[in-house]
């Protein structure tokens, strides 16, 4: 079997460590409130599911030697981030706190994070990268283990990302009773979508 407490252990550093994802739940849970941090933490660990069925079906490794295809969705990924940043900046009313505490609102939050998740293939690299490393070959069902793995993977990630949420969520609700902070709220979360979208599609450019 895995060591699971290790595996924990990196999971959890480099789920905190700062990303796209991160960056995404933050934004969402202070511009949004708890419920809309909540539902992008739950989008993105459900989003490791696809990323799991991948590694364990060595499709990753498809996407990994072809740089065309890496491309293609790292591209659309970047899209889909910019498009949601401008219709934050377009549609303030979609993107305010009231908007964001029903249930329909929080469905679209919650599938807009794991097709936001799902669309980055560094996710999907680093899952075949990483899951094997802690993967028993001597056990055997190498398939199944990672598979499990995965599923950890994604309840840490939740865990940690949720907490983000929480807290977030409260700073947010802080500063919407700033009447002249809280009407910069769209627009700052708008931005900062359009900005991860560009370092996906310019990791680079990001990096310089």
């Amino acid at each position: 079997m895995p060591d699971i407490a290790l595996f924990l252990t990196a999971s959890a550093l480099l789920t905190i460590a700062p990303g796209p994802d991160i960056v995404y739940v933050l934004t969402r849970g202070i511009a949004q409130g708890r419920k809309a941090g909540l539902a992008a933490a739950a989008g993105f660990s459900t989003g490791c599911i696809f990323h799991t069925l991948l590694a364990a079906l060595g499709i990753a490794a498809i996407i990994r030697s072809s740089p065309l295809a890496f491309d293609l969705v790292r591209y659309a990924g970047a899209a889909y981030l910019v498009w949601i940043g401008i219709q934050a900046i377009r549609h303030a009313s979609a993107f305010s706190l009231g908007a964001a505490s029903d249930e329909r609102a929080l469905l679209t939050i919650f599938r807009q994070s794991v097709i936001g998740n799902a669309l980055n293939p560094k996710v999907t690299l680093f899952f075949l990268s990483f899951l094997p490393q802690f993967v028993d070959t001597g056990a055997g069902h190498v398939g199944w283990q990672m598979a499990f793995l995965g599923v950890v993977f994604m309840v840490q990630s939740f865990v940690i990302f949720g907490l983000v949420a929480f807290f977030s969520g409260g700073i947010g609700n802080w500063v919407r009773r700033k009447p002249a902070i809280a009407t910069r709220l769209n627009l700052f979360a708008g931005i900062t979508f359009i900005a991860l979208g560009i370092r996906v599609a310019l990791p680079d450019l990001a990096a310089k």
